[in-house]
């Protein structure tokens, strides 16, 4: 989502299948001794890991349209926003699924359900959190759209596999907020 919505074109995508544990094969571990994807091949040969650098890599290479901000403190504001995110609310909604959707036991194994449970239920306590933020501000960073948008949407839609919608809950900003990002171009790749 965050290469699209840069419009930044020639960047093979290669599909792993994960249950097959394609990201364990000694060709991926060469990559990333992690054995987690996202992994980026750089021109020189070296691989770069982590969406969050791969990211701030692609924004240094292709500055505009900004995600990740123009100045010091939007960028400290956007990084801040996009961080609580991913840490108190879409790790919450990976550990839920992870822990208790059946077809990620090869992923997770062994799975925890109780604790995936936990993590269910604190997932609605961040999402109050956004919600609250998105009644004083139109997107998840401030007035624009940013990284943090594309964050929290991708933790919004994978959430769907533990039934977790926005409107659901009656969390109307959230929810606003997510069919607005869904319209986007960038959201339908």
């Amino acid at each position: 989502m965050f290469i699209a919505e840069k419009g930044i074109e020639g960047i093979e995508r290669v599909l792993l299948d994960l249950n097959a544990g394609d990201h364990r094969s000694a060709a991926f571990t060469a990559r990333n001794p992690i054995a987690r994807v996202p992994v980026l091949e750089l021109d020189d040969g070296r691989f770069l890991a982590e969406s969050r650098a791969i990211c701030t890599y692609l924004e240094g290479l292709y500055p505009e349209p900004n995600l990740m901000g123009v100045t010091t403190e939007e960028r400290a504001f956007i990084e801040m926003a996009d961080r609580q995110v991913e840490l108190h609310f879409m790790v919450m909604i990976a550990n839920c699924i992870r822990h208790t959707h059946p077809g990620l036991a090869t992923l997770e194994n062994p799975q925890f359900p109780d604790f995936g449970a936990s993590q269910g239920t604190k997932v609605l306590d961040a999402a109050r959190v956004l919600d609250a933020r998105l009644a004083d501000q139109p997107w998840m960073a401030g007035d624009r759209f940013t990284i943090a948008d594309i964050t929290a949407f991708c933790g919004i839609e994978f959430g769907k596999l533990a039934k977790f919608k926005p409107a659901d809950q009656g969390l109307v900003h959230l929810a606003a907020w997510r069919d607005r990002v869904a319209a986007r171009p960038s959201a339908k790749l």
